[in-house]
């Protein structure tokens, strides 16, 4: 029986050959759109799931308090680790970490690698497989480092044995290989190359054995037995209980929390990267749905065609029922043949995906979850895109057909127009969508930073980049490629060195603000492009200004009426303020200026930072730079990156909906335009006779396409409509995310229905117009 409903179903798709190719295509796109968003989802899900304790390992950052705010930061005094392994049951390992890129050099090979210095029971917090040495002697000696197979690849070649090897680290110290791990991969939050001893970083570093620093990433392991909640209860109690102050709290994050829902706003969790991975399922699901309704739209539309076949097929005892199984199993013949479509689709979409999306996924039809899926997004799309037709159409009268009349389609015509409408308010609500994303985008990459970040390169500083810093500025400007050099212990960017009890002249309470520290060279300013507002900027002597300090507006505010100049500013140490920098953004690109105090005292420098010549190319000037560097700093390779590149990447969730957003519209519109062509098809052909007559009564092209066209434009007109207070409704809660951002401006909504009527007077007008020339004599001849 099951294979008597594929041979009918099969036959009538062959003569139905166009409707059928516009619902295989139209299902076809809606599941490509839905299987791109599953391997994007997959992998954001599987962050981290390769570590073998999911229950029981955590990150431990910090919730401060300043000015009655509580902000959260990813760090924790030198101490902390031992502190909770000792003090609380529960809590079996522990160990601190602190993150470096090092120089690696093996005879003429030399790589940059990022790793971290970690205390012994990383190794096992993480379960870190050893292919040549072993956990337990990896870190007896206290020069050691334990490198990934790719990192030892990188150095020796594939296939060497590298144990007992050493190691040239930024051309200077020696590091003994006593172990090669298996490499982590790509989908970790704290990916590594390298690992060495916590004591070999922090040995002539006396601040990190104190409470009073926060700078090590921090990660426990609870015993399979521990009650979470106990256990984080009492951290949360340990910092105030070590150093008396009641305003900071260390907290357990949960380390299938650390890609997802890493968001946090004075204290308490508010999600991450969680709420894009919701937003793009539910509108993936809501492409499908799309898709379906084109389905039931273009099988209903032709009920008149099936009417005979139906009434033929009860006359000779098929019952309902029967009917319903043979329309269904039609429904899902289509529903297969888009399957295989889609997945032609994704070997040739999915490498561009991949590079809009900044991944590398792979389509893996040979995991059993992806063919479960496929499978079942092809049964599901199958049986309710085809549940509907298939009830309508088995709902005919034979008594009724057989005598010819004509099949009443009543309420199914007025769901069909409410599934266009549906189709169409869904688009409209994307291209507005699509449109205010890219102008809040827009808007806060266009905000006065405070810093000019075009012509602006940042180096990594090492080697002699500092004892050598005049002499290459001086070259780099020679060059004529670069007009001004500076240096700063922290990025651009970011937030950096910090901290508070700070006083000031003027100040009342000033104890809980925080405070940003840049310790730059006197050329910085200038060279990022920072203005002074009031006062001097910085001697290039150090030595002479080593007791004056820069502020910016913020902090200038904080002592109240009247210049700042000449006030005193006490830190242990006391400075006078000698000008005032205009505030600036870093770190949190939506937020306000934080208050920064800059030092004159470069010899602690990170970054190197170059402002190039507009007027020559970027291969030129960068060639010249690195002509440069080669000849002060040869030993390690020429790095660079553009801080305007490093701003964009500031907003990669928000181009990252941006992108989809736009992907998705298309999709939509797509959609829906594939079904609006064959409803408008179907109409011009059962009116086909109407046509004709009007032609031979003197109805020109322009009328009868008015004629055919005039019901489906207010079918979009409606949904304009009702598109527009549901974009509006979505986008004003969406922006109310971001402290800076948009106002939503009523030309938009008048834009995107623009777009809409002429996107749908285009794709009924094709089909209007060629059935305005057709000859009526084609169409009257049987009358």
């Amino acid at each position: 029986m099951i294979l008597n409903y594929i041979k009918i179903a099969f036959r009538t798709l062959r003569k139905n050959k166009g409707y059928s190719f516009l619902n295989i295509f139209g299902l076809a796109i809606g599941i490509t759109c839905a299987s791109l968003i599953f391997l994007w989802v997959e992998d954001e899900l599987s962050f981290d799931s390769e570590f073998e304790k999911q229950d029981q390992v955590y990150y431990v950052p910090t919730h401060q308090e300043y000015d009655g705010e509580w902000r959260t930061f990813n760090s924790t005094p030198g101490p902390f680790a031992e502190a909770m392994k000792t003090e609380i049951p529960g809590i079996v390992k522990a160990s601190r970490t602190k993150h470096r890129d090092f120089l690696f050099a093996v005879n003429d090979n030399a790589i940059n690698s990022g790793g971290r210095f970690v205390d012994a029971d990383f190794i096992e917090i993480f379960s870190l497989k050893f292919v040549e040495g072993n956990a337990k002697d990896a870190f007896k000696n206290p020069e050691a480092i334990v490198i990934t197979k790719a990192t030892a690849e990188q150095l020796y070649g594939e296939n060497i044995k590298v144990l007992g090897n050493v190691l040239t680290i930024d051309n200077k110290d020696q590091y003994l290989i006593t172990g090669v791990i298996e490499n982590l991969p790509k989908n970790v939050t704290f990916p590594i190359n390298w690992i060495a001893p916590f004591e070999r970083w922090s040995a002539d570093k006396e601040w990190t054995n104190g409470y009073g620093s926060f700078f090590a990433d921090t990660f426990v392991e609870l015993s399979p037995e521990a009650d979470f909640n106990a256990v984080n209860d009492q951290v949360l109690g340990l910092l105030e209980k070590k150093t008396g102050d009641s305003d900071s709290k260390a907290f357990l994050h949960s380390i299938k929390d650390w890609h997802l829902r890493d968001h946090f706003e004075n204290g308490k969790q508010v999600g991450g990267r969680i709420d894009s991975v919701r937003l793009f399922t539910i509108i993936a699901l809501i492409i499908l749905l799309i898709a379906c309704i084109n389905f039931m739209n273009l099988s209903t539309a032709r009920s008149e065609k099936r009417a005979n076949e139906v009434g033929v097929r009860k006359a000779m005892g098929s019952g309902r029922t029967r009917l319903i199984f043979q329309f269904i199993s039609e429904a899902l013949i289509l529903a297969f043949m888009a399957t295989l479509v889609s997945v032609l689709l994704l070997f040739v979409l999915l490498p561009q995906f991949n590079l809009l999306i900044e991944k590398d996924l792979v389509l893996g039809l040979a995991k059993p979850l992806h063919m479960v899926f496929l499978l079942g997004i092809t049964l599901v799309c199958g049986i309710f895109a085809g549940l509907y037709p298939a009830f309508y159409l088995s709902s005919f009268k034979p008594v009724e057909v057989l005598k010819g009349l004509k099949v009443t389609q009543g309420s199914a015509n007025y769901i069909r127009k409410g599934l266009v409408v549906g189709q169409f308010t869904i688009s409209i609500v994307f291209i507005i969508c699509t449109i205010l994303v890219y102008q809040q985008l827009q808007h806060i990459k266009n905000r006065d930073l405070g810093f000019d970040k075009d012509q602006l390169i940042s180096l990594n500083v090492n080697g002699t980049m500092i004892e050598k810093f005049d002499v290459i500025k001086q070259d780099l400007i020679h060059t004529g490629a670069v007009s001004s050099v500076g240096l700063n212990n922290s990025g651009i960017l970011n937030g950096g060195n910090n901290g508070s009890n700070l006083t000031w002249t003027g100040g009342t309470n000033t104890e809980d603000v925080l405070i940003f520290f840049r310790y730059v060279s006197s050329d910085f300013l200038e060279t990022a492009g920072m203005e002074i507002v009031e006062g001097r900027g910085f001697y290039e002597n150090m030595v002479k200004d080593s007791a004056s300090v820069l502020i910016t507006e913020s902090f200038a505010k904080l002592m109240g009426q009247g210049s700042a100049i000449g006030k005193k500013i006490d830190r242990g140490d006391v400075y006078t303020v000698v000008g005032v920098v205009k505030d600036y953004l870093f770190d949190d690109m939506y937020g306000q200026s934080d208050p920064v105090l800059f030092f004159n005292y470069h010899g602690e420098a990170s970054y190197m930072y170059l402002k190039t010549n507009p007027k020559i190319g970027t291969s030129d000037v960068l060639s010249k730079i690195e002509a440069v560097m080669k000849k002060h700093n040869p030993a390690f390779p020429f790095e660079y990156s553009f801080v305007d590149d490093a701003f964009n990447a500031k907003f990669k969730s928000e181009q990252l909906v941006g992108k989809l957003s736009q992907l998705f519209a298309l999709l939509a519109i797509l959609i829906s335009c594939l079904g609006l062509f064959g409803l408008a098809a179907y109409t011009a052909e059962q009116r086909s006779k109407e046509i004709g007559v009007r032609k031979v009564l003197g109805a020109s092209v322009a009328g009868i396409v008015k004629l055919l066209s005039k019901d489906f434009l207010k079918l979009v007109g409606l949904a304009i409509v009702i598109a527009i207070p549901m974009a509006w409704y979505v986008m004003d809660n969406w922006l109310q995310n971001y402290a800076y951002r948009i106002e939503i401006n009523w030309w938009i909504f008048v834009i995107a229905g623009v777009v809409a009527i002429l996107i749908a007077m285009v794709t009924v007008s094709f089909q209007a117009v060629k059935a305005a020339l057709a000859n009526p004599v084609d169409s009257l001849k049987t009358e």
